[in-house]
């Protein structure tokens, strides 16, 4: 069941392009796309871009022109990768250029659009398709997370019983050993009662044992599947 439009948040964007034009172009186009909200922010060259993106704000995607002053889109968007800033980015150029394009996704860049072909719904569907997209992928990562962790966690665990196992399996061996030597001697009724109970309890504590190896082993097998 898809939410009304009114109760979805609103797509926090930064553009960094010089071109007024364009800017008020995209604006127009996002703000009469009735599926979502947009809210824009606007940064014309490549410094105050990165300054803006280094205090960490909450933005859902960055739209970026490949040709700027100073420094290109695809230097620009490198040097967001070394500072380690992980944003979802979509690459506006006039020109197509699939060298281009192959290049900037080595870093990690959504998606490339030719900006007199982003026009009507087609900027906000590639915005919100690639955000869907990169969702989904984000579940898919925490999810293989944590079941990597469930994993290590149940490693643990059976590293752990069969630890123990081992560790009352030796004492316990030695004290059958010796009740059934002594079983063998000769003893009092009362003496002979008294070992055959302590033999019996530790019948009972192999059998625990046991199946408390035997569940663990299920337990690992099951979660492997």
């Amino acid at each position: 069941m898809e939410l009304p439009v009114d109760t979805l948040p609103p797509i926090n964007l930064l553009f960094i392009d010089d071109d007024a034009s364009y800017m008020a172009v995209a604006r127009h186009l996002l703000s009469k796309y009735q599926a979502r909200r947009f809210l824009t922010i606007w940064k014309q060259d490549p410094r105050s871009g990165l300054a803006f993106l280094e205090t960490r704000p909450p933005l859902d995607m960055l739209v970026l022109d490949y040709y700027l002053p100073e420094m290109n889109g695809l230097e620009l968007t490198r040097e967001i990768r070394a500072r380690q800033i992980d944003i979802p980015i979509i690459f506006l150029t006039a020109n197509r250029d699939f060298r281009l394009a192959i290049e900037v996704m080595k870093y990690g860049v959504e998606d490339y659009l030719i900006k007199d072909e982003a026009v009507d719904s087609v900027l906000p569907r590639a915005i919100i398709n690639i955000l869907e997209r990169v969702h989904l992928k984000q579940r898919i990562g925490k999810q293989a997370k944590t079941d990597l962790i469930a994993r290590k966690r149940t490693d643990a665990i059976h590293e752990l019983v069969v630890t123990v196992c081992h560790e009352f399996n030796n004492p316990l061996a030695a004290i059958k050993i010796s009740t059934d030597i002594l079983l063998r001697q000769t003893l009092s009724e009362e003496d002979r009662k008294l070992i055959q109970a302590i033999d019996a309890q530790i019948g009972l504590v192999e059998r625990e044992i046991s199946r408390l190896r035997d569940l663990n082993f299920e337990k690992i097998e099951y979660a492997q599947l």
